[in-house]
């Protein structure tokens, strides 16, 4: 099946706020870094939207790990895949809605 990506606001919000952050403590050379490898995290998903673990917060969505300290949570709803969250892990999971 072809999925396509859908960004949800939250979520862009989130990478912003993530960018943003790294921005400040790391080269442009290591945010570049992070930015292919979420990448790739997508693309993987986009191919198998089932590779990945259902979220134990919430079990409507499915959470890759990116790094140690990024997930990314998602869903699949029909042909699309909706990415709801790029979350910092050590924030608290309570609000995932």
């Amino acid at each position: 099946m072809d999925y396509k990506i859908f960004w949800t606001e939250e979520a862009i919000h989130n990478l912003e706020e993530i960018i943003d952050y790294l921005s400040t403590r790391w080269t442009q050379r290591e945010i570049d870094k992070f930015k292919s490898k979420l990448s790739k995290q997508i693309d993987l998903i986009k191919r198998n939207p089932r590779m990945f673990p259902v979220s134990t917060f919430q079990p409507r969505l499915r959470k890759a790990v990116l790094s140690r300290e990024t997930s990314v949570f998602y869903e699949t709803i029909d042909n699309v895949i909706y990415i709801t969250y790029v979350f910092v892990n050590h924030k608290s999971t309570l609000r995932l809605k």
